[in-house]
């Protein structure tokens, strides 16, 4: 039988275990380091200054100015951009690939027609 003051493995001499309080990592990753995801939402939310199409300057978050130079390079015939924006689309509905119209709202549906009325006439013309 075991007595409670027993050495041995998993059972530590008890000025070698840890104290109340006292970590088992004291060097370990420090207090408020920011992990990727962090690091990322914090830029894309920063703020920058773009050129509207009507020729002002507007300011948006990183993300939008990024989302909207995406949909130029797609308009303007990109089909890397344009693969990237129905990878981005299909994500958005979703596993079960169920999401309305209604559920869109107007201005990505109309830049979503737009795209597939662009890339439906290029694939005409090619044939």
């Amino acid at each position: 039988m075991r007595k409670r003051n027993d050495v041995g493995y998993c059972r530590p001499p008890k000025d070698k275990q840890f104290q109340k309080g006292q970590s088992g990592n004291p060097k370990g990753r420090p207090k408020g380091t920011p992990n990727l995801v962090a690091a990322l939402t914090k830029t894309l939310s920063e703020l920058v200054e773009i050129e509207a199409e009507d020729g002002s300057k507007i300011t948006v978050t990183k993300l939008e100015a990024s989302v909207r130079r995406l949909v130029d390079q797609a308009l303007g015939g990109d089909l890397q951009a344009f693969r990237m924006l129905v990878i981005f689309n299909q994500a958005m509905q979703g596993p079960d690939g169920a999401l309305s119209a209604s559920e869109l709202e107007a201005a990505d549906q109309k830049v979503l027609n737009m795209l597939l009325r662009r890339f439906d006439s290029t694939k005409t013309r090619t044939n």
